[in-house]
Protein backbone atom coordinates (compact mmCIF):
# COMPACT_ATOMS: atom_id res chain seq x y z
CA UNK A 1 0.00 0.00 0.00
CA UNK A 2 1.40 3.38 -0.93
CA UNK A 3 1.70 6.02 1.76
CA UNK A 4 1.93 9.78 1.52
CA UNK A 5 5.60 10.49 0.76
CA UNK A 6 8.08 11.79 3.24
CA UNK A 7 9.92 14.93 2.40
CA UNK A 8 13.35 16.44 2.17
CA UNK A 9 13.64 19.69 4.11
CA UNK A 10 16.33 22.26 3.44
CA UNK A 11 17.47 23.27 6.91
CA UNK A 12 19.53 26.41 7.19
CA UNK A 13 22.16 26.86 9.87
CA UNK A 14 21.94 30.47 11.06
CA UNK A 15 25.38 30.49 12.66
CA UNK A 16 27.32 29.25 9.63
CA UNK A 17 24.75 30.42 7.07
CA UNK A 18 24.95 27.01 5.48
CA UNK A 19 22.25 24.59 4.51
CA UNK A 20 21.78 20.90 5.06
CA UNK A 21 19.54 18.47 3.30
CA UNK A 22 17.41 16.67 5.82
CA UNK A 23 15.01 13.88 5.02
CA UNK A 24 12.08 13.42 7.27
CA UNK A 25 9.28 10.92 7.24
CA UNK A 26 5.63 11.55 7.97
CA UNK A 27 4.14 9.94 11.02
CA UNK A 28 3.59 6.33 10.03
CA UNK A 29 2.89 4.97 13.50
CA UNK A 30 -0.82 4.51 12.86
CA UNK A 31 -0.05 2.11 10.00
CA UNK A 32 1.09 -1.48 10.38
CA UNK A 33 4.68 -1.82 9.19
CA UNK A 34 3.77 -4.29 6.45
CA UNK A 35 1.51 -1.67 4.92
CA UNK A 36 4.16 1.00 4.75
CA UNK A 37 5.90 1.95 1.56
CA UNK A 38 7.94 5.10 1.81
CA UNK A 39 8.45 7.32 -1.21
CA UNK A 40 10.59 10.40 -1.39
CA UNK A 41 9.35 13.87 -2.28
CA UNK A 42 11.77 16.77 -2.40
CA UNK A 43 10.45 19.67 -0.31
CA UNK A 44 12.90 22.57 -0.11
CA UNK A 45 11.80 24.34 3.04
CA UNK A 46 13.29 26.97 5.26
CA UNK A 47 14.96 26.10 8.54
CA UNK A 48 12.74 24.72 11.20
CA UNK A 49 9.85 23.98 8.95
CA UNK A 50 8.30 20.58 8.54
CA UNK A 51 5.71 19.05 6.31
CA UNK A 52 2.16 17.92 6.74
CA UNK A 53 1.08 15.69 9.59
CA UNK A 54 -2.28 14.35 10.66
CA UNK A 55 -3.02 13.80 14.32
CA UNK A 56 -6.15 13.81 16.40
CA UNK A 57 -6.99 16.88 18.45
CA UNK A 58 -5.80 15.16 21.66
CA UNK A 59 -2.67 13.43 20.37
CA UNK A 60 0.87 14.74 20.72
CA UNK A 61 3.89 13.42 18.85
CA UNK A 62 7.64 13.33 19.40
CA UNK A 63 9.93 12.57 16.46
CA UNK A 64 13.67 12.21 16.17
CA UNK A 65 14.81 12.61 12.57
CA UNK A 66 18.35 11.57 11.65
CA UNK A 67 19.97 11.91 8.23
CA UNK A 68 23.44 10.92 7.07
CA UNK A 69 24.46 11.86 3.52
CA UNK A 70 27.36 11.23 1.18
CA UNK A 71 28.21 13.00 -2.04
CA UNK A 72 26.18 16.12 -1.13
CA UNK A 73 28.43 19.15 -1.45
CA UNK A 74 28.07 22.17 0.83
CA UNK A 75 25.85 20.24 3.27
CA UNK A 76 26.63 18.68 6.64
CA UNK A 77 27.18 14.94 6.50
CA UNK A 78 24.91 14.40 9.48
CA UNK A 79 21.84 16.33 10.64
CA UNK A 80 19.24 15.67 13.32
CA UNK A 81 16.05 17.51 14.15
CA UNK A 82 13.69 16.79 17.03
CA UNK A 83 10.04 17.75 16.60
CA UNK A 84 7.10 17.97 18.98
CA UNK A 85 3.72 18.13 17.28
CA UNK A 86 5.62 18.81 14.03
CA UNK A 87 7.35 21.83 15.58
CA UNK A 88 11.18 21.65 15.53
CA UNK A 89 12.54 22.05 19.06
CA UNK A 90 16.23 21.15 18.64
CA UNK A 91 18.77 20.77 15.84
CA UNK A 92 22.25 19.27 15.49
CA UNK A 93 24.58 18.95 12.53
CA UNK A 94 28.10 17.74 11.92
CA UNK A 95 29.32 21.29 11.26
CA UNK A 96 28.18 22.97 14.47
CA UNK A 97 28.67 19.77 16.54
CA UNK A 98 26.18 20.88 19.17
CA UNK A 99 22.48 20.56 19.89
CA UNK A 100 20.75 23.94 19.70
CA UNK A 101 17.23 24.99 20.74
CA UNK A 102 14.83 26.01 17.98
CA UNK A 103 12.11 27.37 20.27
CA UNK A 104 12.49 29.96 23.03
CA UNK A 105 10.56 27.84 25.49
CA UNK A 106 13.10 25.04 25.12
CA UNK A 107 15.59 27.11 27.15
CA UNK A 108 13.52 26.31 30.25
CA UNK A 109 14.38 22.62 29.94
CA UNK A 110 17.55 23.15 31.95
CA UNK A 111 15.56 24.40 34.96
CA UNK A 112 14.83 20.78 35.85
CA UNK A 113 17.58 19.14 33.77
CA UNK A 114 20.78 21.25 33.90
CA UNK A 115 22.83 18.74 31.87
CA UNK A 116 20.25 18.42 29.09
CA UNK A 117 22.18 20.19 26.29
CA UNK A 118 25.51 18.54 27.07
CA UNK A 119 23.93 15.09 27.23
CA UNK A 120 21.96 15.55 24.00
CA UNK A 121 25.08 16.77 22.21
CA UNK A 122 27.07 13.72 23.29
CA UNK A 123 24.28 11.42 22.08
CA UNK A 124 24.20 13.10 18.66
CA UNK A 125 27.97 12.95 18.32
CA UNK A 126 27.82 9.22 18.98
CA UNK A 127 25.01 8.80 16.44
CA UNK A 128 27.02 10.77 13.90
CA UNK A 129 29.87 8.26 14.06
CA UNK A 130 27.46 5.33 13.87
CA UNK A 131 25.66 6.72 10.82
CA UNK A 132 28.96 7.46 9.08
CA UNK A 133 29.71 3.74 9.21
CA UNK A 134 26.15 2.64 8.46
CA UNK A 135 25.79 4.64 5.27
CA UNK A 136 28.93 3.03 3.88
CA UNK A 137 27.59 -0.38 4.87
CA UNK A 138 24.30 0.36 3.11
CA UNK A 139 26.12 1.41 -0.06
CA UNK A 140 27.99 -1.90 -0.04
CA UNK A 141 24.76 -3.85 0.46
CA UNK A 142 23.23 -2.18 -2.58
CA UNK A 143 26.52 -2.34 -4.51
CA UNK A 144 26.62 1.44 -4.91
CA UNK A 145 29.53 3.86 -5.17
CA UNK A 146 29.76 7.61 -5.57
CA UNK A 147 26.81 9.87 -6.34
CA UNK A 148 24.44 11.14 -3.67
CA UNK A 149 23.20 8.67 -1.05
CA UNK A 150 21.14 9.28 2.06
CA UNK A 151 20.50 7.11 5.11
CA UNK A 152 17.64 8.07 7.42
CA UNK A 153 16.18 7.11 10.74
CA UNK A 154 12.91 8.30 12.23
CA UNK A 155 11.74 7.18 15.63
CA UNK A 156 9.52 8.47 18.41
CA UNK A 157 6.06 8.12 19.85
CA UNK A 158 2.50 9.44 19.84
CA UNK A 159 0.72 10.09 23.13
CA UNK A 160 -3.00 10.66 23.69
CA UNK A 161 -3.19 13.04 26.65
CA UNK A 162 -6.74 11.93 27.47
CA UNK A 163 -6.65 8.14 27.16
CA UNK A 164 -2.93 7.85 27.90
CA UNK A 165 -2.44 5.56 24.89
CA UNK A 166 1.13 5.50 23.55
CA UNK A 167 2.27 4.29 20.13
CA UNK A 168 5.96 4.01 19.28
CA UNK A 169 7.58 3.83 15.86
CA UNK A 170 11.00 3.42 14.28
CA UNK A 171 11.84 3.41 10.56
CA UNK A 172 15.05 3.31 8.57
CA UNK A 173 15.23 4.48 4.97
CA UNK A 174 17.96 4.47 2.33
CA UNK A 175 17.83 6.67 -0.77
CA UNK A 176 14.13 7.31 -0.30
CA UNK A 177 13.00 3.72 0.18
CA UNK A 178 12.16 1.64 3.24
CA UNK A 179 15.16 -0.21 4.59
CA UNK A 180 14.04 -1.58 7.96
CA UNK A 181 11.01 -1.08 10.22
CA UNK A 182 10.46 -1.94 13.87
CA UNK A 183 7.17 -3.74 14.56
CA UNK A 184 6.53 -3.20 18.27
CA UNK A 185 3.54 -5.57 18.21
CA UNK A 186 5.67 -8.55 17.22
CA UNK A 187 8.82 -7.11 18.86
CA UNK A 188 10.85 -7.63 15.72
CA UNK A 189 12.34 -5.77 12.78
CA UNK A 190 10.93 -6.14 9.26
CA UNK A 191 13.08 -5.93 6.12
CA UNK A 192 11.11 -4.60 3.11
CA UNK A 193 14.14 -5.08 0.87
CA UNK A 194 16.49 -8.10 0.47
CA UNK A 195 19.52 -5.89 1.15
CA UNK A 196 18.27 -5.34 4.73
CA UNK A 197 17.76 -9.02 5.62
CA UNK A 198 21.22 -9.43 7.14
CA UNK A 199 20.68 -6.42 9.42
CA UNK A 200 17.18 -7.64 10.25
CA UNK A 201 18.46 -11.01 11.46
CA UNK A 202 21.24 -9.40 13.46
CA UNK A 203 18.91 -6.98 15.27
CA UNK A 204 16.20 -9.56 15.90
CA UNK A 205 18.82 -11.86 17.40
CA UNK A 206 19.77 -9.21 19.94
CA UNK A 207 16.95 -9.72 22.46
CA UNK A 208 18.42 -7.22 24.88
CA UNK A 209 18.31 -4.49 22.23
CA UNK A 210 14.73 -5.38 21.26
CA UNK A 211 13.69 -5.23 24.93
CA UNK A 212 15.30 -1.79 25.28
CA UNK A 213 13.50 -0.51 22.17
CA UNK A 214 10.17 -1.68 23.54
CA UNK A 215 10.83 -0.02 26.90
CA UNK A 216 12.06 3.18 25.28
CA UNK A 217 9.00 3.64 23.05
CA UNK A 218 6.54 2.72 25.80
CA UNK A 219 8.07 4.61 28.73
CA UNK A 220 11.08 6.84 28.08
CA UNK A 221 9.81 8.50 24.89
CA UNK A 222 6.40 9.52 26.30
CA UNK A 223 8.10 10.88 29.42
CA UNK A 224 10.16 13.27 27.32
CA UNK A 225 7.15 14.10 25.17
CA UNK A 226 5.10 15.07 28.22
CA UNK A 227 7.96 17.24 29.46
CA UNK A 228 8.24 19.06 26.13
CA UNK A 229 4.49 19.56 25.81
CA UNK A 230 4.32 20.96 29.34
CA UNK A 231 7.12 23.47 28.64
CA UNK A 232 5.68 24.60 25.32
CA UNK A 233 1.97 24.26 26.06
CA UNK A 234 1.08 27.90 25.39
CA UNK A 235 2.74 27.69 21.98
CA UNK A 236 1.76 24.15 20.99
CA UNK A 237 -1.86 24.46 22.07
CA UNK A 238 -2.57 27.84 20.47
CA UNK A 239 -5.16 28.42 17.73
CA UNK A 240 -4.61 30.77 14.78
CA UNK A 241 -7.28 31.56 12.20
CA UNK A 242 -6.10 31.79 8.56
CA UNK A 243 -6.81 34.20 5.78
CA UNK A 244 -8.70 32.52 2.94
CA UNK A 245 -8.61 33.74 -0.66
CA UNK A 246 -9.39 32.57 -4.19
CA UNK A 247 -6.55 32.34 -6.73
CA UNK A 248 -6.52 31.66 -10.47
CA UNK A 249 -3.56 31.73 -12.85
CA UNK A 250 -5.55 32.17 -16.06
CA UNK A 251 -9.21 32.09 -17.17
CA UNK A 252 -8.82 28.42 -18.14
CA UNK A 253 -7.08 27.41 -14.89
CA UNK A 254 -8.85 25.91 -11.86
CA UNK A 255 -9.81 28.28 -9.07
CA UNK A 256 -7.72 27.52 -6.00
CA UNK A 257 -9.10 28.21 -2.56
CA UNK A 258 -6.04 28.99 -0.44
CA UNK A 259 -5.87 29.24 3.35
CA UNK A 260 -2.68 30.38 5.05
CA UNK A 261 -1.59 31.26 8.58
CA UNK A 262 -3.59 28.66 10.50
CA UNK A 263 -2.50 26.59 13.49
CA UNK A 264 -2.64 23.77 14.43
CA UNK A 265 -2.42 21.73 11.24
CA UNK A 266 -5.58 19.76 12.02
CA UNK A 267 -7.74 21.35 9.34
CA UNK A 268 -9.84 20.41 6.33
CA UNK A 269 -10.99 22.44 3.35
CA UNK A 270 -13.46 21.55 0.60
CA UNK A 271 -15.81 22.93 -2.07
CA UNK A 272 -19.59 22.74 -1.91
CA UNK A 273 -22.46 23.35 -4.32
CA UNK A 274 -25.80 24.29 -2.82
CA UNK A 275 -24.44 23.15 0.54
CA UNK A 276 -23.34 19.68 -0.63
CA UNK A 277 -19.65 18.75 -0.67
CA UNK A 278 -18.14 18.30 -4.13
CA UNK A 279 -15.87 15.41 -5.07
CA UNK A 280 -15.67 15.75 -8.84
CA UNK A 281 -13.48 18.41 -10.48
CA UNK A 282 -11.75 18.95 -7.11
CA UNK A 283 -8.04 18.57 -6.35
CA UNK A 284 -6.89 18.67 -2.73
CA UNK A 285 -3.43 19.91 -1.82
CA UNK A 286 -1.38 18.88 1.19
CA UNK A 287 -1.00 20.89 4.37
CA UNK A 288 2.32 22.72 4.11
CA UNK A 289 4.36 24.73 6.63
CA UNK A 290 4.94 28.47 6.62
CA UNK A 291 8.16 30.10 7.81
CA UNK A 292 6.50 31.35 11.01
CA UNK A 293 5.37 27.91 12.18
CA UNK A 294 1.81 28.23 10.89
CA UNK A 295 0.40 26.21 8.00
CA UNK A 296 -1.20 26.62 4.60
CA UNK A 297 -3.34 24.47 2.35
CA UNK A 298 -5.37 24.75 -0.83
CA UNK A 299 -8.10 22.95 -2.74
CA UNK A 300 -8.63 23.61 -6.46
CA UNK A 301 -11.92 23.54 -8.34
CA UNK A 302 -12.07 23.11 -12.12
CA UNK A 303 -14.64 25.70 -13.22
CA UNK A 304 -14.08 25.43 -16.97
CA UNK A 305 -17.42 23.66 -17.51
CA UNK A 306 -19.44 25.79 -15.08
CA UNK A 307 -21.87 28.37 -16.53
CA UNK A 308 -21.06 31.82 -15.21
CA UNK A 309 -24.59 32.27 -13.86
CA UNK A 310 -24.12 29.21 -11.61
CA UNK A 311 -20.93 30.35 -9.91
CA UNK A 312 -22.74 31.81 -6.92
CA UNK A 313 -23.87 28.29 -5.97
CA UNK A 314 -20.33 27.27 -5.08
CA UNK A 315 -18.60 27.83 -1.75
CA UNK A 316 -15.15 27.06 -0.34
CA UNK A 317 -15.30 25.92 3.28
CA UNK A 318 -12.37 25.85 5.74
CA UNK A 319 -12.68 24.04 9.07
CA UNK A 320 -10.08 24.20 11.85
CA UNK A 321 -10.03 21.77 14.75
CA UNK A 322 -11.27 23.39 17.95
CA UNK A 323 -12.97 26.29 16.13
CA UNK A 324 -16.75 26.11 15.87
CA UNK A 325 -17.28 28.66 13.11
CA UNK A 326 -16.30 27.68 9.57
CA UNK A 327 -14.71 30.12 7.17
CA UNK A 328 -16.75 30.25 3.96
CA UNK A 329 -15.96 32.15 0.77
CA UNK A 330 -18.28 32.36 -2.24
CA UNK A 331 -17.03 31.66 -5.76
CA UNK A 332 -17.12 35.20 -7.08
CA UNK A 333 -15.07 36.45 -10.07
CA UNK A 334 -14.79 39.85 -8.40
CA UNK A 335 -12.72 38.49 -5.49
CA UNK A 336 -10.50 36.06 -7.43
CA UNK A 337 -6.86 37.11 -7.45
CA UNK A 338 -5.15 36.38 -10.77
CA UNK A 339 -1.82 36.84 -12.54
CA UNK A 340 -3.53 38.56 -15.46
CA UNK A 341 -2.78 42.23 -16.08
CA UNK A 342 -5.42 44.58 -14.74
CA UNK A 343 -6.87 47.77 -16.16
CA UNK A 344 -6.11 51.05 -14.44
CA UNK A 345 -9.60 51.22 -12.94
CA UNK A 346 -9.24 47.68 -11.51
CA UNK A 347 -5.90 48.55 -9.96
CA UNK A 348 -7.28 51.71 -8.34
CA UNK A 349 -10.55 50.20 -7.22
CA UNK A 350 -10.51 49.42 -3.53
CA UNK A 351 -6.93 50.63 -3.06
CA UNK A 352 -7.02 53.95 -1.17
CA UNK A 353 -3.26 53.89 -0.53
CA UNK A 354 -2.55 53.76 -4.26
CA UNK A 355 -5.01 56.61 -4.84
CA UNK A 356 -3.30 58.65 -2.14
CA UNK A 357 0.13 58.08 -3.67
CA UNK A 358 -1.09 59.05 -7.14
CA UNK A 359 -2.84 62.14 -5.77
CA UNK A 360 0.27 63.24 -3.90
CA UNK A 361 2.38 62.70 -7.01
CA UNK A 362 0.03 64.84 -9.12
CA UNK A 363 0.07 67.61 -6.49
CA UNK A 364 3.86 67.64 -6.38
CA UNK A 365 4.01 67.70 -10.20
CA UNK A 366 1.62 70.66 -10.35
CA UNK A 367 3.55 72.46 -7.62
CA UNK A 368 6.83 72.03 -9.48
CA UNK A 369 5.20 73.21 -12.71
CA UNK A 370 3.82 76.30 -10.95
CA UNK A 371 7.18 77.18 -9.46
CA UNK A 372 8.83 76.67 -12.83
CA UNK A 373 6.31 78.99 -14.48
CA UNK A 374 6.93 81.75 -11.88
CA UNK A 375 10.69 81.47 -12.32
CA UNK A 376 10.31 81.61 -16.10
CA UNK A 377 8.06 84.67 -15.87
CA UNK A 378 10.45 86.43 -13.51
CA UNK A 379 13.34 85.79 -15.86
CA UNK A 380 11.40 87.25 -18.80
CA UNK A 381 10.55 90.38 -16.84
CA UNK A 382 14.19 90.84 -15.81
CA UNK A 383 15.41 90.27 -19.37
CA UNK A 384 12.86 92.77 -20.76
CA UNK A 385 13.87 95.52 -18.32
CA UNK A 386 17.57 94.94 -19.01
CA UNK A 387 17.01 95.18 -22.79
CA UNK A 388 15.10 98.43 -22.46
CA UNK A 389 17.85 100.03 -20.35
CA UNK A 390 20.52 98.92 -22.78
CA UNK A 391 18.58 100.36 -25.70
CA UNK A 392 18.30 103.74 -23.99
CA UNK A 393 21.99 103.85 -23.15
CA UNK A 394 22.89 103.18 -26.77
CA UNK A 395 20.80 106.07 -28.15
CA UNK A 396 22.69 109.20 -29.59
CA UNK A 397 23.58 111.79 -26.95
CA UNK A 398 21.59 114.60 -28.65
CA UNK A 399 18.45 112.56 -28.49
CA UNK A 400 18.94 112.03 -24.80
CA UNK A 401 19.00 115.82 -24.23
CA UNK A 402 15.86 116.65 -26.21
Amino acid sequence: MLLTPFCVSLLTSRSAERTAVFLWIKNLSHRKPREIKMKMLLCLLLLGLVGPHCTSALTHSLKYLYTASSGVSHFPEFVTVVLVDEVPITRYDSNTKRVEPKQDWMHRITDEDPQYWERETLLREDSQQTFKVNIETAKQRFNLTGDVHILQRMYGCDWDDVTGEVKGFEHYGFDGEDFMILDLETESYIAPTPEAVFTQHRENGNKGYIYYQKKYHAQICPQYLKKYVNNGRSFLMRTEIPSVSLLQKSPSSPVSCHATGFYPDRAIMFWTKDGEELYNNVRHGEILPNHDGSFQMSVALDVSSFPAEHWDKYRCVFQLSGVREDQVIRLDPAVIRTNRSKTASQCLNGNPLLLLIIGASLFIALLIAGIGFLVYRKRNETTSSSSELTERLNQPAELMHQ
